[in-house]
């Protein structure tokens, strides 16, 4: 029997699953926590006294590797397989999450003298703090009149690469100077994993205004930007970009040291978590959307031909699935809002009932609102605890609920924000569907599916879809080790093509929701609310987000300066 691995890093946590190539089973599955975590508002020891400031979200590169160390060899002694057997590698990352390195691939946070500065450290994808070079990077495209804009929906968003990477210029010009290299941290483990440095076409389309066509944008438009950074891109990258399921290199023999597997084992060029679960879960055809449902969601959609969609994070030929256009959108915080609520806002009865029946806070609000009918929280909610990532590309925009009284329940607002995350998937639905892409199901996968029932049928009856529930818990996972047996190839076992890895790994949906046709017009309703919501805070009408925002950021500023 033949096998591949394939390892997700994620969030908080990287996990990594052995699959057998000839059935796509799942053998096990092993987790690793970051010892870090998200670093957001200290660095680590023993530099605890750097306060960062709001919006900031880094990582330790450290934390990847030890995924490495730990989820493989466990994998290995749980099923005891032999590692001979294991044909091929392949990673996943959560996107863009990007880090400055020297020439031989050491990360700046590893130096002594830079371990104390934040910008030497990991940009994980959920680091807002660049809007303000955002801006920049679309003003100055839509001044020159740059095409490659409207492939991003006509914003870059500040979790994009090259916003990323001015921030380091802008306000550490030594760091920047200092990084031989700027990547992107899939492309890092995988450099880590094979001793040399590949870039893959998923992160470099996507997130760094990368096409087939045209490559990156020219010298002087990023000259427009910072005469320093007029060569970013042939001093700090790479034009070599590999397509998806390409061997990036064979194992060396450090990483089979850490991992346990046989040097030379073939390790594919990295790829996206969210891109990687579409043929996963056995999308490989227009017409379906595939919803990645964790901390935040993707959406994730294929195309015959370009279409040019509002909002969107991206479009990219070959991007997901070879011949196709892949489409990508997403929401910044849906898994996230959740957790926030339960967390910061639930009271402590909710609490006490969850640990009277031995189950979850999330599980005693969701049966609470379950039993409601649609309207009668007389709530809506605006699904941007963390910003709007589509359609509005503005990390500036926060969480709103309207219409709360003093009768107002925990269950009420847990609903609430429930049906605002699903608002906002039918906006993206519908912005998709208004350019020409056809959207006619949604295959669900990610953690939240298989946890939140009363998710999965909102997001039916909503959008007015049959949601299917992957099979696998680890779509990303999977998806990577699909890969991993891509680069293998069919002469060691494993596939010439994805197409030929869907068609063989992918097992059945696990569940189908079909929406309940009674609710409809009453969703149809409360979802022109939202539209109005929608573009009332967020489309200029009213800036008053914005305002809070600004304030909220000087503040802390200033209580930083204070406490230093």
């Amino acid at each position: 029997m033949k096998y591949a691995i394939g390892v997700d890093f994620g969030t908080e946590s990287g996990r990594a699953v052995l699959v057998d190539v000839a059935t796509g089973r799942e053998l096990a599955t092993a987790i690793h926590d970051y010892a870090s975590g998200v670093i957001d508002r200290r660095l680590p020891s023993p530099h605890e006294d750097v306060v960062l400031e709001p919006d900031w979200a880094l990582q330790d590169p450290d934390d990847y590797l030890a995924t490495l160390r730990t989820t493989i060899p466990r994998l290995l002694i749980e099923t005891g397989i032999d590692p001979a057997d294991v044909i091929g590698l392949g990673v996943d990352f959560t996107a863009c999450t990007m880090l400055p390195a020297l020439a031989d691939g050491t990360p700046l946070c590893r130096l002594p003298e830079l371990r104390g500065e934040p910008h030497a450290w990991v940009k994980l994808w959920k680091h807002h703090a660049a809007q303000p070079e955002a801006d920049r990077i679309n003003a100055a495209a839509d001044l020159r009149g740059e095409a490659w804009l409207r492939r991003y929906g006509g914003r870059i968003s500040s979790e994009w690469f090259f916003s990323k990477s001015l921030q380091i210029l802008d306000e550490a010009p030594a760091v920047y100077r200092a990084a031989d290299r700027l990547l992107e941290a899939a492309d890092w483990v995988v450099w880590q994993l094979v001793e040399t440095e590949t870039r893959n076409a998923c992160t470099a389309g996507y997130k760094a205004i990368w096409s087939k066509s045209d490559g990156f944008p020219e010298r002087d438009y990023f000259a427009s930007l910072d005469p320093a950074f007029a060569d970013v891109v042939d001093d700090k990258m790479s034009r070599d970009i590999r397509p998806l399921g390409a061997p990036a290199g064979a194992l060396s023999i450090e990483a089979a040291g850490w991992t346990g597997l046989r040097a030379g084992t073939p390790v594919a060029v990295a790829n996206v978590d969210a891109h990687v679960s579409v043929p996963a879960v056995g999308v490989t055809a227009p017409g379906t959307m595939v919803a990645v449902m964790g901390t935040s969601t993707c959406h994730m959609v294929l195309g015959s031909n370009l279409a040019l969609a509002e909002g969107m994070c991206g479009v990219v030929e070959d991007g997901i699935i070879p011949g196709l256009f892949g489409y990508e959108a997403g929401q910044s915080a849906v898994g996230d809002i959740f957790g926030w609520f339960t967390r910061q806002a639930a009271p402590p009865e909710i609490h006490e009932a969850a640990r009277a029946a031995g189950t979850t806070v999330h599980a005693v609000l969701e049966a609470e609102a379950a039993g409601l009918r649609p309207g009668q929280s007389g709530l809506l909610a605006l699904d941007w605890w963390n910003g709007n990532r589509s359609i509005l590309v503005d990390v500036d925009l926060s969480g709103v609920l309207v219409g709360a009284t003093l009768a107002t329940r925990p269950s009420d607002v847990y609903r609430a924000l429930l049906e605002s995350t699903v608002y906002g998937t039918r906006m993206i639905i519908d912005s998709l569907e208004s350019a020409g892409v056809a959207v006619d199901r949604i295959v669900a996968c990610g953690g939240l599916p298989e946890r939140n029932t009363l998710l999965m049928q909102l997001t039916a009856d909503i959008t007015g879809r049959e949601v299917e529930v992957a099979a696998s818990s680890q779509a990303s996972a999977l998806g990577a080790a699909m890969h991993g047996a891509v680069a293998a190839g069919a002469r060691a076992g494993g596939f010439e093509t994805i197409l030929d890895a869907a068609t063989t790994m992918v097992s059945p949906s696990a569940r189908t929701y079909r929406p309940d046709p009674g609710p409809r017009a009453l969703y149809d309703d409360l979802y022109a609310d939202y539209r109005e919501l929608h573009d009332y805070f967020g489309r200029g009408a009213n800036d008053v987000l914005r305002r809070l925002r600004r304030r909220r950021d000087g503040a802390a500023r200033e209580g930083s300066l204070a406490s230093a």
